[in-house]
C-alpha cells in the first residue's frame, strides 16, 4: 500500500522554472526512473514497452523520451544506449510523481522492537538506527546527534580533578550531557565551590546553551565568588557552552552500500570513502536539512546530487529531523542518486518517529548521550575521570 505523493519542499535548489510536462511525458518519466532504479542500466523504449502496459508503441515511447531529453529530464550516456534520469528528472519524480509506500505492520513492529531495548542508551539507539536503515535499504545509514545549542540547561556541575583541572558537566534536556575539562590553577574549598555552583544554576538553568553564550556575563558577573570559577566561565564561555565540533556523526552499514552497482570500481569506492570520512563535510550536508524546514520533525527531506553541496553531485540523501526533549538531530540514508526514494522516505520517516522523544516524554532512566572535550592540554575527560578515582575525594 502506498501513500499518494504529496508536495515536498525538499529541494535546496529551486526548480520553479522547470519545463512543464504533458501527461504522457510524466508517465514515461516515472517509468524510466522506476526501471533505472531497479536495473541500474540505461532504459530503452523497447524495454519500457515490454515491461509496462503503456498502450504506446516503442516508436511513440522513443519520441517521448527524446522530448524529455531535450527538456533536460533524461540523459543519454552513450550514443547507442537508452536514457537515464538527470537530477532534474529525479527531482520532478520525487516532487510530483513518487508514491511513498507504507511500511507493513510487521516492519513497523520490527523497528520498534529492535530499538525498544536501547531506550536506556541514547547513543547506541542512534547507532542501531543507522544499522537498521542500512540493512533495510542497502544504503549508508547516517545520524547526527542533537544540536545542543537548542537544548535547555537542566543542571551544571563542576568537578575538581587532579592536576589543577575542573570538569564541567552540563546536563541538557533530552538526556544529553556535555563534559569539558579546563585547566584551573587555584585551590578550591568544596563548600565554596558548592555555593558558587548553586548560584550558577539559579542564574543559568532553564536557558538554552545559545542563550547562555549570548547573555552569561550579565547574568553571573555579580555572583560573590572567592573561587575564581565565575571568572573562568566568563573567560572560557565559548568552549563551555558551545556546540561540540566532533563526534556528532554516526554511520552504519558501509558494507551494504558498497554492494550497489555504482561502487563496483575501486575509484568509485575510494571517492565515496573519502566523502564519508570528511566528518565536517558530512555534518554540514546533514545540517542543510534545517534550511528546508526546521520544524519538520518526522518529515523526510530529499536532497539530490549537488542540491546539498557541490562536491556531493553523485550522491543523494534522505533525512528527517528527530527531537530529544527540544534538542533536534537528524537521521537518514546516503546513497547514489539512483535510489528507491519512496522506500527510503518511508523507512526514514518511520525510524524518526520511533526515535523521536518530544519535550516532556523523555524517559528519566535514559542513559545520557555524552559529548566530551578536554582543553586542559592533558588527557581526555574519560581517561582523567578513571585515573582520578572518585571526584568527590578531590
Amino acid at each position: 500500500m502506498s501513500k499518494p505523493n504529496a508536495s515536498r519542499d525538499t529541494a535546496s535548489t529551486s526548480f520553479d522554472d522547470r519545463p512543464e510536462l504533458t501527461e504522457r511525458e510524466r508517465d514515461i518519466l516515472g517509468l524510466v526512473v522506476k526501471q533505472f532504479v531497479d536495473t541500474a542500466g540505461p532504459v530503452g523504449s523497447r524495454s519500457l514497452s515490454k515491461h509496462f502496459d503503456i498502450g504506446l508503441s516503442p516508436a511513440s515511447i522513443r519520441n517521448t523520451m527524446a522530448d524529455l531529453e531535450d527538456l533536460g529530464y533524461l540523459g543519454h550516456p552513450y550514443t547507442s544506449a537508452g536514457r537515464v534520469p538527470t537530477r532534474l528528472g529525479y527531482r520532478t519524480f520525487v516532487d510530483n510523481l513518487m508514491d511513498t509506500p507504507e511500511l507493513t505492520p510487521s516492519e513497523r513492529r520490527a523497528l520498534t522492537l529492535q530499538l525498544a531495548s536501547l531506550v536506556t542508551d541514547t547513543d547506541e539507539l542512534l547507532r542501531e538506527s543507522t544499522r537498521l536503515l542500512s540493512q533495510l535499504t542497502n544504503l549508508l545509514g547516517v545520524a547526527l546527534t542533537p544540536n545542543l545549542s537548542s537544548g535547555t540547561l537542566e543542571q551544571l556541575d563542576i568537578v575538581p580533578l587532579t592536576g589543577q583541572r575542573l570538569m564541567f558537566v552540563l546536563s541538557v534536556s533530552g538526556g544529553l550531557v556535555k563534559t569539558i575539562v579546563l585547566g584551573f590553577e587555584s585551590d578550591l574549598r568544596r563548600s565554596e565551590l558548592s555555593r558558587v555552583v548553586s548560584h550558577l544554576n539559579e542564574r543559568l538553568a532553564g536557558l538554552t546553551l545559545k542563550e547562555i553564550r549570548e547573555t552569561h556575563e550579565e547574568r553571573v558577573r555579580d555572583i560573590n565568588d572567592p573561587t575564581g570559577v565565575v571568572q573562568l566561565i566568563m573567560d572560557r564561555s565559548a568552549p563551555i557552552f558551545s556546540e561540540p565540533k566532533e563526534a556528532r556523526l554516526r554511520l552504519g552499514g558501509t558494507q551494504n552500500i558498497l554492494t550497489q552497482p555504482e561502487f563496483q570500481e575501486p575509484d568509485d569506492v575510494r571517492r565515496f570513502i573519502e566523502v564519508i570520512e570528511d566528518e565536517d563535510r558530512v555534518v554540514e550536508w546533514l545540517e542543510t536539512v534545517f534550511d528546508v524546514d526546521p520544524e519538520a520533525i518526522g518529515q523526510a527531506a530529499i536532497q539530490i546530487g549537488s542540491e546539498g553541496l557541490e562536491d556531493m553531485n553523485s550522491y543523494s540523501i534522505v533525512t528527517s529531523p528527530y527531537s530529544f526533549g527540544g534538542t533536534v538531530g537528524v537521521l537518514g540514508v546516503i546513497g547514489p542518486t539512483r535510489m528507491d526514494y519512496g522506500r527510503a522516505v518511508a523507512l526514514v520517516e518511520s525510524m524518526a518517529s520511533v526515535v523521536n522523544r518530544p519535550s516532556g516524554e523523555e524517559n528519566p532512566d535514559d542513559g545520557p548521550m555524552v559529548a566530551d572535550a578536554d582543553t586542559s592540554g592533558r588527557r581526555g575527560t574519560a581517561d582523567a575521570a578513571d585515573a582520578d578515582g572518585d571526584p568527590s575525594d578531590a
